[in-house]
Formats: C-alpha cells, structure tokens, sequence
C-alpha cells in the first residue's frame, strides 16, 4: 500500500519540521512493505531524512525563470526532489488550471525525470448521472496523459468527498477502480475523506493499491494510525 499525506495548505517550516521528525521515528518502528508520500506546502520543502518520500504539491513546467510567485526545478532539486503532484482537483477547481495546462506540466516533469502522482476527480452532478458519465468525465482527464510513463501513480479522488467527511461507498469504490484499472496499468490511490474509521474497508477494495490523505494525514498520530490500520 501506498499512503500520500497531502498538507495543502496547512502547517509552517517548524510544524513540518517537528511533523517530520516525529514521522521518521515511527517510520522506524514499523515493519516494511508500506511506502509513505508526504507533500508539504512549498514553504516548508527541505531534506528531510526518513523512511519516506518528500513531494511538492505543485510546480511550474521550467528549470528557472521569470514565473513570478512559482517553483521550478532548480528550486526543487535543492532538496533531492523529484516526485510531484499533478492535478489535484483544487488546482483544476479554484485555481483554474485547465487540461491542457495540466498536460503540460505532466509531459515537462516527465522529460525532466520526475515521479509523478497524477489526479482526477468527477464533481456531484457528474456521478449524479451515473456511471457512463463518470467513466467519461474522469478519461478526459487523461487527455495529454502519457500513462505508460513508468514513474506514474494516478490518484482517484471524486471531489464531492474531499474534505466533506463523505467518502465513497465501497461499491462506487471499486466500480471506479475497476474501470481505471482497465485504462492504466500504474498504481491507483484513492483519496477523498480518507480516515482511520474508514481505511480497513477501502484498502480491501480490489484495485485500490493506496491512499491520497488530506486532512486525516496533518497529526503524525492519525496519519500513522491509519498507516497502522490500512494493513489487510
């Protein structure tokens, strides 16, 4: 299983620093076999040292350069970072990123080498009109998607369940699952009020190979607590 602590918003330089420390002695004590993901808000990217893999939630698609307010490369390979989030809903929704956009910064991280987790999601109306239309609401989203690329991870989150205390049923779960999985071949997350309570019954569902967390994943406690009870 694979569980990705997305911050968003959330925590300072210091609070990450403290979180991280924390996180590498509990990484410590537990057996292998999970890989964990954090990304932390760009003010707090650094070299951390533990059993986990660092992300930036966003970058710009360049080296360096007159971006105003932007990260690229050079300033991620500062800290030996090369995975990357793509995609969130929240990019798409509020900050307006659209498609085309989207598919250029994935097509330039992949030239540059980077591991991708790369995001789609259906709004309410959408799932409201059934599964045909989720099925091609959410392949749009692969439009200008290489997903033979092999440092690609796709995480599924319908946005109607992020940060709602909604999360899917397991039967919508898996349905989903089982057509993306007939699309791509990669590991596929899930994410979408993901929490301790609930993570048992989603980490069984055929096809989920792991978990993108939001709020869940802000306390060391909860997020390894869910770590801990993900095992199936």
């Amino acid at each position: 299983m694979i569980y990705a602590a997305n911050f968003k918003m959330n925590h300072t330089r210091n609070s990450t620093a403290d979180y991280m420390e924390k996180l590498a002695k509990r990484m410590s004590e537990k057996s292998g076999g999970d890989r964990v993901m954090v990304f932390p808000p760009a003010t707090a990217l650094d070299s951390y040292t533990g059993d986990f893999t660092i992300g930036a939630q966003n970058a710009y698609p360049a080296v360096s350069g007159a971006y105003t307010g932007e990260t690229g490369v050079l300033q991620l390979e500062e800290f030996g970072i090369k995975t990357l989030l793509i995609g969130h809903s929240e990019r798409r929704e509020i900050m307006g990123e659209s498609q085309e956009a989207v598919a250029e910064k994935f097509q330039f991280f992949c030239s540059e080498g980077f591991e991708i987790v790369y995001c789609i999601g259906e709004p309410l109306e959408v799932r409201e009109q059934g599964e045909e239309a989720v099925t091609a609401y959410l392949l749009a989203q692969f439009e200008g998607i290489d997903t033979r690329y092999k440092k690609l991870t796709v995480a599924y989150e319908p946005i109607w369940a992020i940060g709602t205390g909604r999360s899917a049923t397991v039967e919508e779960i898996s349905r989903t699952h089982k057509m993306l999985k007939s699309h791509v071949k990669c590991a596929l997350l899930y994410g979408g009020s993901v929490k301790p309570e609930n993570i048992q019954e989603i980490a069984a569902v055929d096809g989920v190979d792991g978990v993108l967390v939001g709020g869940a994943s802000l306390e060391v406690e909860s997020f390894m607590a869910l770590v801990t009870a993900g095992k199936v």
